[in-house]
């Protein structure tokens, strides 16, 4: 019989999605068979998975973690947001429906059953499920819909592992407020905790860690250094987008207000020679740039909107006469050409509205999502690509004619005439270090990098980090059998 142990943080970004994925890590190196599960997930950064579904990036890398392929199962609720108010619930790797955040909490009694049986599935063939929580147990408020953090623990009878971030400060509030928050049974369910992220020396915690065991009668479990090498691991979160410097061939990448599986960057800020620079809204894309990278959306015609608001449209222009390089992916591709037509209004007001005007293409929204693992091969030299399809619509024109890619036969994406404006929908193609390499030699800049080697060796190390500053085997050892 399986068993199950549950990483519950003080708040978000604390690091419970590392500290999943390198327990997998560790348990696998210790012969167990480790399966990874989020009961609800909020991004808009996924995966696509072989069974034909969609979940949370951060569960596709904590399954690589336990040696096995990402299933939906894995990650049974996914939220993403599609506007300030509103989110598209993915229930098991599907489209529900699309609801505002004060008419999701009344979904609870229909969404808990389909997690517990993605739960109990999981269970059914591994020999210990690390659960992950998301967002704070904190937040007593939602208590009573709650389906992520002691609403799933309580139905499913997981311990609990309290995470708390000394790099924010005030973790002794942390920990000890969550404690003083929750009701008895809720607190009942914790087992211990820890701390992570410490900079600098730990053993200048000592004196805290017994304020925080005597307020709450709960065991520390270690206190977690920082892990230096967090960045190379594919980011989770939009707030884990960053500029990163590097070489002289620089990238600039404008943040959209919904931008969506930003995963295309981990592998191009690996590079030594680039330097991916993320445009923040009220700064102009740089003139210096050899590349402009339009990213996924999760709300296109949004995102455009927002896009020329911020003037970039005029500073992308520009940068297209001095002879720069653009490359759009999937809804930065859509932005891209003559036009967007949202017939049935699936983003809002149903209409169209004009693109960018740089590929002669246009894109027609439909329901039909596309979700698909895609092999395909880049044509200017026949190099492999493997990646992921994930969106609405479909886009022609006569630019799709110059399409760079082949895929089952049939040309993939546009580009323009000059062949330095390109779009496509193939989602995780730079991951490929022989056409991103290709790639970036057409821009001037060499590459050698292994970068699927590189993510394999990071997990490596960041299960050897927990080893070390982490007592693993007193964790696992509270794990209940489920």
């Amino acid at each position: 019989m399986a068993r199950a142990i549950m990483i519950q943080g003080t708040g978000s970004n604390v690091g419970k999605s590392l500290f999943v994925a390198g327990l997998a890590r560790a348990c696998l190196r210790r012969d167990l068979s480790p399966l990874p599960f989020k009961p609800q997930n909020m991004s808009n950064n996924a995966a696509v998975t072989a069974d034909g579904g969609e979940i949370g990036r951060a569960q596709a890398l904590q399954a690589r973690a336990a040696g096995v392929a990402p299933h939906t199962d894995m990650n049974p609720v996914l939220l993403k947001p599609e506007s300030e108010t509103g989110a598209q619930v993915i229930v098991q790797g599907q489209r529900l429906a699309a609801v505002e955040a004060r008419d999701y909490g009344g979904m609870r009694a229909r969404l808990m059953p389909r997690v517990l049986d993605s739960f109990h599935r999981l269970a059914a063939r591994a020999d210990i499920v690390l659960v992950e929580g998301a967002g704070s147990p904190a937040e007593v408020n939602l208590r009573a819909r709650d389906i992520a953090n002691m609403g799933f623990a309580r139905a499913a009878g997981v311990p609990v592992v309290l995470v708390g971030d000394i790099d924010r400060g005030g973790v002794i509030a942390q920990i000890v407020g969550t404690h003083a928050v929750l009701d008895t049974d809720d607190r009942a369910m914790i087992r211990g905790f820890a701390i992570n992220r410490f900079r600098g020396d730990p053993r200048l915690f000592d004196d805290g860690l017994p304020v925080i065991e005597q307020a709450t009668g709960w065991p520390c479990l270690g206190v977690v250094p920082w892990f230096d090498a967090a960045w190379r691991l594919p980011a989770e979160d939009v707030l884990d987008i960053a500029s990163r410097p590097g070489g002289a061939l620089k990238i600039a990448v404008p943040r959209l207000p919904r931008i969506a599986n930003f995963d295309d960057l981990d592998p191009l800020t690996a590079e030594p020679g680039v330097t991916v620079q993320i445009i923040e809204p009220g700064r102009p894309l740089p003139g210096d740039a050899a590349l402009v990278l339009l990213p996924g959306s999760k709300s296109t015609i949004a995102d455009l909107a927002a896009f020329r608001a911020q003037g970039w449209d005029i500073d992308l222009a520009a940068h297209i006469r001095r002879g720069g390089h653009v490359l759009g992916l999937c809804g930065g591709y859509q932005m891209l050409g003559r036009s967007i037509a949202d017939p049935q209004g699936l983003e809002g007001t149903a209409g169209s509205v004009p693109g960018l005007g740089h590929l002669d293409v246009t894109t027609t929204l439909a329901p039909e999502k596309r979700l698909a693992l895609t092999r395909a091969t880049y044509l200017p030299t026949g190099d492999t690509v493997s990646g992921y399809e994930i969106h609405l619509g479909q886009t022609t024109g006569p630019d799709c004619a110059r399409g760079w890619l082949q895929v089952a036969g049939q040309v993939e994406g546009a580009a323009n005439t000059t062949g330095r404006v390109m779009g496509s929908y193939l989602h995780g193609l730079f991951s490929d270090d022989g056409f991103r390499a290709a790639f970036l030699a057409r821009l001037g800049a060499a590459s050698d990098l292994g970068y699927e080697d590189g993510v394999e060796v990071t997990l490596d190390a960041l299960a050897a980090h927990l080893e070390v500053h982490l007592d693993i085997d007193a964790l696992l050892g509270m794990a209940a059998e489920v």
